[in-house]
């Protein structure tokens, strides 16, 4: 996907789409943390403690689940 900063002030903004924000499991409120190493820019939503944990925890059950399927495919 392909995006385009659009005027927003004296700023400019980059709008991001209602399916994407789903994804990420974010609202208009989320903060996100910023990092650059000069060339790219990557975005990263601010969770909170537990939050971060309850998705921890359902990555190591998909990982228990079905690591040995993913490792194949991957091969």
């Amino acid at each position: 996907m392909v995006k385009s900063l659009t005027k927003h002030g004296n700023s400019y903004a980059l709008v991001i789409d209602k399916p994407i924000l789903e994804l990420l499991r974010v609202a208009p409120d989320t903060p996100f943390e910023i990092l650059s190493d000069g060339q790219c820019l990557v975005l990263t939503p601010v969770r909170k403690p537990d939050e971060q944990e309850k998705f921890d925890r359902a990555l190591d059950r998909i990982h228990t689940h079905f690591g040995r399927a993913m490792r194949r495919l991957a091969e």
